[in-house]
C-alpha cells in the first residue's frame, strides 16, 4: 500500500555569511519527508541500483546478531526494495559463498561505524582515523599473550581466509565475552585494519589480510583525520537528508566537537527547521545541517508501507527518531520480559509517512506470528496487515497468525484485514 506525499517548493540553498540567519527554514512535515527520501523510503525505489545502491545510499548497514524474521541487514534492503532474495542481499554485501582471495574485488567491508555495520569498500580510507585511534590506546579489556598476534596474521597469510574457530577458537569456555587469545587477536587486528570480514559464515566472521582483500587503490591511511571526519560527516549528512549536530555525530558515532571541527567544510549548509530546539551550530537562527541536494527539489512520490528493522537507519537514534516523527521507540531485547511493553524484537510499522505502530513477529513454521502488534491509531489496521502478509510471503510463509493485539478493541478490525489480504 502506498500514499503520495504532497510537498511545496523550496528557495534554494547557499551557505549564509557567518552571523546570519539561515536562507531555509523548512516545517516539521517538510523535514520528515526531506529524511524519509534520504533514507530511500520515499519515492521509486532503486531498483537498477539494488542493494548494492541502498548499501551505498545509505552509507552504512547496521548489522546484529538477533534474527527474528531475519537479520537486521536483511531488513533493511527489503525495506526500500521489496521482496529482494535474501541469498541477493548477502551476495550484494560479501559476493559469491565461492568467494577466494583475488577472484572478486569485494563491494564492502565490516567495520565500526554507528555500531558493528557493513560498509562502501570505497569509505576504507576515511576510517583511517578510527583505525589510528585503535592503534594509539594503550588499554583494552582483554589481555593479549606475547606472540598470539602475528602468530594469526601469519597463519591468514599462509592459509587463506578462516575464521576465528578455525584459528583456534572463539572463545574459552565461559561467558559470550570470554574470547580465546586468538579471537582477542584477530578482533584487535580488525580494528587496526590489518585483516578484514570478507564474508559471513553461518554468522562467523571470515577474516582475512586487509592487504589481500581491499584493493590496492584503496588499501592506504593517507587521509589525515580532518579529511575522514569530513567525508563522513557530508556522508551522514546526505543519508539523513536534515540533521542536527548531534544527528550527524550520532550516524557514524562520532563525538559532536569532531562535528563541529569540520562540519562548515563539509559541503552541508545550516538551515532552520521549525520546533527542532538545539542548536546547529555556527550560524545565528540555524538548528541543523542540511545536504544541499536534498533541497534542490521538493520530496515527493510514494511511500513504503514496511516493518522497520529496529536497527533501521531512519529510526536508529531515539531523540531523532521523536523529534521527527512523535515516536518513542526502544529495543526491548534486552530489557527483562516481564518489563517489555512492545516485545522482543518490536518492528515499527512505517506507513504515509508516519510510524503508526509496531509489532513483536515471531516465526512457527510457515506462519509468521504476530505476538504483540500495537496500533496508535484505528488508520494503522490496514497497512498493518499489508505489512504482515507481505513480510510473511518475503520469509517463506503462508499464514499470518496474531495473539495480541493493543488496544483490543482493533484485534478484530485486522484479523478481518489479514483476511481480506491473504
Amino acid at each position: 500500500m502506498t500514499t503520495p506525499a504532497p510537498a511545496r517548493s523550496l528557495p534554494a540553498a547557499s551557505v549564509p555569511a557567518q552571523g546570519s540567519a539561515p536562507e531555509v527554514s523548512l516545517t516539521p512535515d517538510e523535514a520528515r519527508r526531506i529524511a524519509l527520501r534520504a533514507q530511500g523510503l520515499l519515492g521509486a525505489p532503486d531498483r537498477r541500483g539494488g542493494v548494492r545502491g541502498v548499501l551505498r545510499h545509505l552509507g552504512a548497514v547496521q548489522l546484529d546478531t538477533i534474527s527474528v524474521l531475519a537479520r537486521s541487514h536483511e531488513l533493511i534492503p527489503y525495506a526500500r526494495l521489496g521482496a529482494v532474495g535474501r541469498d541477493t542481499v548477502e551476495t550484494a554485501y560479501w559476493g559469491p559463498q565461492d568467494h577466494t582471495a583475488g577472484q572478486r574485488p569485494p563491494t564492502a567491508f565490516e567495520y565500526w561505524s554507528h555500531a558493528a555495520c557493513v560498509l562502501p569498500i570505497e569509505e576504507w580510507p576515511h576510517f583511517a582515523f578510527r583505525r589510528r585511534a585503535y592503534r594509539a590506546r594503550d588499554h583494552w579489556h582483554h589481555e593479549l599473550p606475547s606472540g598470539v598476534h602475528d602468530l594469526v596474521l601469519s597463519r591468514l597469510a599462509q592459509e587463506g581466509p578462516m575464521t576465528a574457530t578455525e584459528l583456534g577458537g572463539a572463545k574459552n569456555g565461559g561467558p559470550w565475552w570470554d574470547w580465546s587469545a586468538s579471537k582477542i587477536a584477530v578482533e584487535r587486528a580488525l580494528m587496526f585494519g590489518e585483516v578484514v570480514c570478507v564474508r559471513r559464515r553461518g554468522w562467523k566472521r571470515v577474516y582475512d589480510l586487509a592487504e589481500r582483500a581491499i584493493p590496492s587503490t584503496l588499501f592506504h591511511d593517507e587521509l589525515d583525520d580532518h579529511e575522514c571526519l569530513r567525508r563522513l560527516v557530508r556522508l551522514a549528512g546526505a543519508s539523513l537528508g536534515v540533521a542536527t549536530r548531534a544527528d550527524l555525530a550520532d550516524y557514524h558515532r562520532l563525538r559532536t566537537e569532531q562535528v563541529d571541527a569540520v562540519v562548515a567544510d563539509s559541503g552541508l549548509v545550516p538551515v532552520r527547521v521549525a520546533g527542532w530546539d538545539r542548536p546547529g551550530g555556527g550560524t545565528t537562527g540555524a538548528n541543523a545541517w542540511a545536504d544541499p541536494a536534498a533541497l534542490a527539489a521538493p520530496a515527493r512520490g510514494r511511500h513504503r508501507t514496511v516493518l522497520l528493522s529496529p536497527f533501521d537507519s531512519l529510526i536508529w537514534d531515539r531523540a531523532r527518531t521523536e523529534r521527527i516523527f512523535g515516536f518513542t521507540h526502544r529495543l526491548e531485547a534486552y530489557v527483562p520480559k516481564p518489563r517489555r511493553m512492545y516485545g522482543y524484537f518490536a518492528m515499527p510499522l512505517l506507513s504515509g509517512g508516519r510510524l503508526l505502530g509496531r509489532v513483536d513477529p515471531a516465526r512457527e513454521g510457515r506462519t509468521l506470528v504476530a505476538r504483540h502488534a500495537s496500533l496508535e491509531t484505528a488508520r494503522a489496521v490496514e497497512p498493518m496487515a499489508g505489512a504482515l502478509v507481505e513480510a510473511a510471503g518475503w520469509v517463506g510463509c503462508d499464514q499470518v497468525r496474531v495473539e495480541r493485539v493493543t488496544p483490543p478493541e482493533l484485534a478484530g478490525p485486522l484479523t478481518r484485514a489479514l483476511a481480506t489480504h491473504g
